[in-house]
This record gives structure tokens, C-alpha cells and sequence, in this order.
């Protein structure tokens, strides 16, 4: 069907990359993000010109976190960009004179996965992302489902807590305010401040203070066996295997790929994440349970994902 080009919009840079009908990156382009809504779009289209050039592209997928509307074109709603109902697809076609998909971010990383990594020879994965925060996709009968307004999956606001801790996006109690990196640190900050003596290696490794503390430290102190730290990774995991426990019963999938920064601790945190789903799956000892599996693509997955979208006349429902 010929060569697309997926974007992905980061919070430092935005990166477009020219990929294949199997998957694989031909060249990127690389640029900084701006601060403005319109100086954003100005660089997609900056950073599309330059990944096209010497290729004949027949379309581009933009991965953007936010609420993103059915048809693929409007961004209802960025936590990060000041977009409000922005016409993304609009603005970026008349830019670079191609046809444009808008995507949800976490949406078209679980495309990536299911198509070219960890999720192929599954028809019914359920992917999540363990990352500052906590987002996901849903690929049931080998197709991308988005609801009926385009905005399913945002599994990182399902309260888990009611009148749990405060959330970005103005609820309380979001499993991403107890499975994600931001939970992790805050995590280990309480642990060290209430137990120092449980975590001197992981203070050694900061400031020496539990203000200090960074989500690296946590991760090289865990595997040096620091109490503290590998409490923390086990918290983590307890909320996001509960998680993982509610999402089965919903829709039952084969395997759940597990995403994100977080994903690249390895069995770190997967085996605890196992540990606690099975814990949680209701009829757990007597029911079919899925393989939680890590994701093989890593920060590549967004941009595949988007780019493979954009061949797609809507393969969304």
C-alpha cells in the first residue's frame, strides 16, 4: 500500500519517521516542541517535510495525547497542549498537502505492539503504558476500538480510589495516581522518609535526602536490594495487577502488554504485576488466565502504530 509517516509528539521534541507496510523505520526527522498550540503544528509539518524527503508517502498518523474525536481529525482535549477541539488534521493536510490521521498517543503504541511486537498471533490484547502516567488500547477481534466518541482506553482515570488522591485531570483517586511513575517515586519518598535505615542505598544514590529521589534511583537500588525501593516496585505493582484484574473481567483478552518507561525494568516489575493479578482475577484458580507480557518496541511503538493507522481507510470502531 506504499510508505506513511508516523508522528510522535513529545514533550521535548517531536519525531516523524518514514515506516514500511512491515513495521520497519526507513529514516526519522527530529524537532523541538514548541510552546504554542501553533508553533506545534508548525513542526509536525516541519518534521513530516524533512522525514519525507527522497520517499513517495501516501499519508501520515499523528500520535497526540488527548481525547481524540472518532473521525480521527479533531483533538477534543490535550493535558499537556493548550489544544481545545483543535482541527489537528485540518491544519496539519494544509501544511504538507497529504492525507492526515490524528490518533490517540497511547492508542497507536498499543496498534504498534499488536501489529509488529509483543501482540503478534493475539486477536484480543489489552495493552497499557507504565509511564509518567498510565494509558492504554484496546484490540479486540484484531481491530482498534475507540468507543462510540473515540475516547475509550483512558484507563489511567478509572477510579480505583473514591475520594482517592488528586488528579491532573480534576478526579480523585485515577489508578495512574497509584500505577505509573509519578506513584512509584512518591512511593519510595514516603517509604524512605518513615524507614532511612530501609533505604540507604537508594539515598546514597540522590541527595541523601528522600526529596531527592528519582525514578532511576529506584530502579539501580531495587536491583542492588534496597528494602525500600523494592517495597516500592511491589506497591506499584499490587495497584496496577488489580488493575489489570478489572480490565480482564471487562474484556477478557488473551494477553495484557505491558508498556512504558516502566516496562523496560524487566521482570522487575513484571513478575509482581503477574503476582497481584492473579491475586485479584476473580475465579482466578479455575478460569483461563491471560499472559501479561512486556512490550517489545519500546519508544519506537507510537510512531509505527501511527504511521500503520494512516493506511487504514477507519479501522476504529
Amino acid at each position: 500500500m506504499g510508505l506513511t509517516i508516523g508522528v510522535d509528539i513529545g514533550g521535548t521534541k517531536i519525531a516523524a519517521g518514514v515506516v514500511d507496510e512491515e513495521g520497519n523505520i526507513l529514516s526519522t526527522f527530529k524537532v523541538p516542541t514548541p510552546g504554542t498550540p501553533e508553533g506545534i503544528v508548525d513542526a509536525i509539518a516541519s518534521a513530516v517535510e524533512g522525514a519525507r524527503a527522497g520517499h513517495e508517502i501516501i499519508g501520515v498518523g499523528i500520535g497526540a495525547a488527548g481525547y481524540v474525536n472518532r473521525q480521527r481529525s479533531e483533538v477534543y482535549f490535550a493535558p499537556n497542549i493548550d489544544w481545545r477541539n483543535e482541527p489537528l488534521k485540518e491544519k496539519v493536510e494544509a501544511r504538507v498537502g497529504l492525507p492526515v490521521v490524528v490518533e490517540n498517543d497511547a492508542n497507536a503504541a498499543a496498534w504498534g505492539e499488536y501489529k509488529f511486537g509483543a501482540g503478534k498471533g493475539h486477536r484480543n490484547v489489552i495493552c497499557i503504558t507504565l509511564g509518567t502516567g498510565l494509558g492504554g488500547g484496546i484490540i479486540i477481534g484484531n481491530k482498534l476500538r475507540r468507543g462510540h466518541f473515540g475516547v475509550a482506553a483512558e484507563f489511567g482515570h478509572i477510579r480505583m480510589v473514591p475520594d482517592g488522591l488528586l488528579c491532573g485531570c480534576g478526579s480523585q483517586g485515577c489508578w495512574e495516581q497509584y500505577a505509573s511513575g509519578r506513584a512509584l517515586v512518591r512511593y519510595a519518598k514516603q517509604r524512605a522518609n518513615a524507614t532511612p535505615e530501609r533505604a540507604e542505598v537508594l539515598l546514597a544514590l540522590g541527595d541523601g535526602s528522600p526529596e531527592g529521589i528519582e525514578g532511576k534511583h529506584i530502579s539501580v537500588a531495587a536491583r542492588q536490594g534496597d528494602p525500600v525501593a523494592v517495597d516500592s516496585y511491589r506497591e506499584l505493582a499490587r495497584w496496577a495487577g488489580a488493575g489489570l484484574a478489572d480490565l480482564a473481567s471487562l474484556f477478557d483478552p488473551s494477553a495484557f502488554i505491558v508498556g512504558g518507561g516502566l516496562s523496560d525494568e524487566g521482570e522487575l516489575v513484571l513478575d509482581p504485576i503477574r503476582k497481584s493479578y492473579k491475586r485479584w482475577l476473580v475465579g482466578g484458580n479455575w478460569r483461563p488466565v491471560a499472559d501479561v507480557i512486556a512490550a517489545q518496541l519500546g519508544n519506537k511503538a507510537g510512531m509505527v502504530g501511527a504511521a500503520d493507522l494512516a493506511r487504514e481507510p477507519d479501522p476504529i470502531m
